[in-house]
């Protein structure tokens, strides 16, 4: 069943979200080579902790950390250890917060250090498939309509769309109906309405879309051991269109990165 979310709801939810935001804006700033994920993980519950939020993830499931953090070939759900980030590796982060009652949940992978151009190249088509898919969560269209503008986006650059692994709504519960995959066919699946939340997440491989699981129960890896790039944001369907709630301001400014990719799905501009 799918929740509808009203117009107090979703602010709400925005602020959960941007706790989120502002947690991945301060792990920018201290993510290089040398760091370990579990000093992050450590500095990102004391960072959620002071806006007045909990983590998201810590126990949901009998998770043991506050992110997932996910190296190189790790595709999602990677548990915080004490081995040091190498330059030229990638890192994704996907952390979670509770404030109001409700969720916030996004993601995204970062370059430690200088990385190979092809590495480079996945990230950036990986991320800009995520708005490809954003642009099709509007009034009447269906599920299947963003997984396959997502799908049809990686896999026209030879990138795999990992299967298993799947967007889904948000709210008072971490995952909510309805299930988002980052594959479909167009006019298939359930149709959007006024007031749904969702995590749009494409999980993209630079080898084969398929996956294996490490005995820790948790950690997703490619099966060809090549990289995988995750980017997610949380999105309101407002006015028959897509609204970011999370944002990656936060990020690029601890990066000094401009851009503008936000701005179509944003009534009022991040105030940072």
């Amino acid at each position: 069943m799918i929740h509808v979310k009203s117009a107090e709801e979703i602010e709400l939810m925005r602020e959960s979200a941007l706790v989120v935001s502002k947690t991945l804006g301060m792990l920018a700033a201290e993510l290089k080579p040398g760091v370990t994920g579990l000093q992050l993980d450590r500095m990102a519950e004391d960072f959620i902790r002071d806006q007045g939020a909990e983590p998201g993830f810590l126990g949901m499931y009998d998770f043991p950390n506050t992110l997932n953090i996910s190296p190189d070939a790790q595709v999602v759900h990677g548990i915080p250890n004490d081995e040091p980030f190498r330059e030229g590796s990638i890192v994704s982060i996907d952390c979670g917060s509770i404030k109001n009652g409700y969720f916030g949940d996004h993601a995204y992978t970062f370059a430690v250090g200088e990385i190979a151009p092809e590495t480079q190249k996945l990230l950036d088509v990986t991320k800009a498939s995520l708005y490809v898919g954003i642009r099709e969560f509007t009034l009447g269209n269906r599920v299947g309509d963003v997984g396959y503008a997502i799908q049809q986006f990686c896999e026209a650059e030879g990138y795999g769309v990992v299967r298993e692994l799947v967007g889904h709504g948000l709210g008072k519960k971490l995952h909510e109906a309805p299930e988002m995959p980052n594959y479909g066919k167009r006019g298939r699946g359930k149709k959007f309405v006024e007031g749904m939340v969702v995590a749009i997440e494409p999980m993209i491989n630079m080898g084969t879309r398929r996956i294996k699981q490490l005995r820790d129960g948790w950690t997703i890896l490619t099966a060809d051991g090549k990289p995988s790039a995750h980017f997610e944001h949380d999105v309101a369907l407002v006015d028959g269109k897509p609204e970011l709630l999370s944002t990656f301001a936060y990020i690029y400014e601890a990066l000094g990165i401009e851009s503008d990719e936000e701005l179509e799905f944003r009534k009022n501009p991040i105030a940072l």
